[in-house]
């Protein structure tokens, strides 16, 4: 093969191998989720692998966004995080706005509200500069995930089949991230493993 002929496939190969290995390094449900290490708001540092055995969940979340706020005034959110960390789960509530945009927190707001709306999540991570949320392709607020306890995705998508900011819809709602955690914990496969995620996009660093 002549010099030429060699060097452009050689940059054929690269250039549709590039966009696969990219790819490959997010999350995908069914397979191991991707690792990642995040600051709290208070400072502390959480590895996901640190958390292998547990069930982890991911809760993105701009407080600035009606759609989140809509679970978080009525309460839902914070009465699923106390339901299901009593059980062992392991939740993480990511904050992905960068500076400067919808949603973004120092530390100490971001405990202030804790405290202001009596979440319970195990803790708050900080992602200003959204490293976090593109490994996992958070897109909205709130986008929801759930790692089994071998490090696996088993869910991802919207907390429940209710698209729209109006707190009435609450009641009656199909709870996704329970009907998955449920199923998962008595040991069940889940019946909707990925489903459309709805609500305000996420507020990356451009």
């Amino acid at each position: 093969m002549h010099l030429h002929a060699q060097v452009a496939l050689t940059a054929a190969i690269t250039f549709f191998l590039l966009p696969i290995s990219s790819r490959a390094q997010t999350a995908r449900v069914n397979a191991p989720a991707p690792d990642f290490t995040s600051t709290d708001s208070k400072g502390q540092s959480h590895a996901l692998d640190q958390y292998r055995g547990k069930f982890v969940v991911l809760e993105w979340h701009n407080q600035g966004c009606p759609f989140t706020r809509k679970h978080y005034v009525s309460g839902n959110m914070q009465a699923l995080q106390k339901q299901w960390t009593g059980k062992g789960v392991v939740w993480f509530t990511v904050i992905s706005s960068a500076p400067g945009a919808q949603g973004y927190v120092t530390p100490a707001q971001e405990n202030d509200y804790l405290a202001e709306m009596h979440a319970a999540p195990t803790a708050a991570l900080l992602d200003p500069d959204g490293k976090l949320g593109r490994l996992y392709d958070a897109k909205t607020t709130p986008d929801m995930f759930i790692i089994d306890p071998q490090g696996k995705l088993i869910y991802a998508g919207a907390i429940d089949n209710r698209p729209t900011p109006d707190v009435g819809d609450i009641q009656g709602a199909d709870n996704y991230v329970s009907d998955a955690l449920s199923a998962a914990i008595s040991g069940k496969p889940v019946a909707m493993p990925y489903t459309r995620a709805y609500g305000c996009s996420v507020k990356y660093r451009d």
